[in-house]
């Protein structure tokens, strides 16, 4: 399968080449430079791809898929990352999707996945489970612009054209020449420097890339104009401080745990029926151990 993979030099784009490299599928990064090679672990074809409205279309003419992982914000921020342009944010996100969407469409790709978020629900009630038939209420405009973007999605959506929409949470994992998402948080705790506690749903980024290509090979009636959450573990600032103990030994206190029952989990019934089954805990105690190694060799 060939596939055209945009926003390639991001967390998730990294994750999901080189996942879709090892098992032997052929890769086309869609980057804004492709003069800089794309540390995977063999070479790939670049393409240039922006959501800006004047730029050039990518070539999307043999190949079988399209996984849209691109997404235009501030650096380091997704939730605010329209800075101070909201309208662009929108325009870019949603009408520079669109655009891409469109020219794959015609161009005969026939599988099109797009990267959501769990944004797209909200602020439900405490301690609810995240369903894929709840009715999306985001609050940000991170929320906002991704909902918009999956309906716009879906309505392209044909036979010879499937869509389908992966509803991420937060995503974590260590790749070369990246900042780990914990990074900073382990540096201030081996530091001395008080931190506090956060809970979130997590996934490894591996996880998330296997997830990707289980939709992108599964039937097309099990998965077409449909959304799936991705979601692996309910954790916190907390266990990533204990399992970083574990793993070198600092005992300098950790945050007070906050109660975690008042933040909801994502449901995955709707994946793991694939076939999908993430790394849980086992994952996140060797991620977290492969983390406490890098910041070790630190000069």
């Amino acid at each position: 399968m060939r596939v055209l993979v945009s926003g390639a030099t991001g967390i998730v784009g990294r994750f999901v080449v080189e996942h879709l490299l090892v098992r032997g599928h052929e890769v086309v990064a869609g980057v804004r430079d492709v003069t800089a090679a794309l540390p995977v672990s063999r070479p790939v074809e670049t393409v240039f791809l922006s959501l800006d409205r004047d730029a050039p279309l990518p070539g999307f003419k043999g190949c079988d898929a399209f996984v849209h992982a691109a997404f235009q914000h501030v650096p380091g921020r997704y939730r605010g990352g329209e800075g101070n342009d909201p309208e662009g944010f929108r325009r870019a996100n949603v009408d520079g999707s669109l655009r891409l969407w469109t020219a794959a469409k015609r161009a005969g790709v026939r599988r099109c996945l797009f990267l959501s978020s769990r944004a797209v629900y909200g602020p439900q009630p405490s301690g609810d489970l995240l369903s894929e038939t709840m009715a999306p209420a985001p609050e940000s405009l991170y929320g906002v612009v991704k909902w918009e973007a999956e309906r716009a999605l879906a309505a392209l959506g044909t036979a010879d054209f499937m869509t389908v929409s992966l509803r991420a949470t937060g995503v974590y994992g260590l790749l070369h020449g990246l900042p780990h998402k914990w990074e900073g948080l382990a540096r201030d705790y081996l530091a001395g420097r008080p931190v506090e506690d956060r809970v979130g749903t997590e996934v490894h980024g591996d996880d998330l890339a296997a997830a990707v290509l289980r939709l992108l090979t599964a039937d097309a009636p099990l998965v077409g104009n449909k959304a799936f959450n991705a979601s692996d573990l309910l954790t916190s600032h907390h266990d990533v401080l204990s399992e970083l103990q574990q793993a070198n030994g600092c005992r300098h206190p950790l945050p007070a745990p906050l109660d975690r029952r008042l933040f909801g989990e994502m449901d995955t019934t709707r994946l793991r029926a694939l076939g999908w089954h993430p790394g849980g805990s086992t994952r996140f105690r060797a991620d977290i151990a492969a983390l406490a190694e890098r910041l070790a060799s630190d000069p």
